[in-house]
């Protein structure tokens, strides 16, 4: 019973870990792709006009606070799950999250390639497990 419990905490806390990733990294590609080319920004504003740009962005802004709650629940992962268990399981969910959120939330193209190496990454994590 307790061995299943520990297996439930840490594979929620990983995938809490990875969501929080696909997040924000899908928060901040979407705010990136609204503000703009941050060059043309710069040519026309300087380095104050693009930074100003990017960070008074709420999407980018919002990006940024999901990072920074992945960083803190990665610090409790790693505290709680192996190191060889936490980081391919967390690569793998945030991988396969990641091709599905561009799909679905950024409108990208994801190839077959593209979900074949999802696929081998998923399947190298499920041996990981065993």
């Amino acid at each position: 019973m307790i061995h299943t419990a520990t297996q439930l905490l840490a594979w929620t806390s990983i995938a809490v870990v990875a969501i929080l990733a696909i997040a924000g990294e899908v928060l901040i590609a979407r705010a990136m792709h609204t503000v703009g080319d941050l060059d043309a920004i710069m040519a026309r504003s300087g380095l104050r006009g693009a930074s100003a740009a990017v960070i008074s962005s709420p999407v980018f802004l919002l990006g940024i606070l999901c990072m920074a709650l992945n960083f803190f629940a990665m610090l409790y992962t790693l505290s709680r799950v192996d190191l060889s268990l936490a980081m391919p399981g967390v690569a793998s969910f945030t991988y396969v999250g990641n091709a599905i959120a561009a799909r679905i939330f950024l409108k990208e193209n994801v190839d077959r390639r593209r979900w074949i190496a999802v696929s081998c990454v998923c399947v190298g994590v499920f041996l990981l497990t065993k």
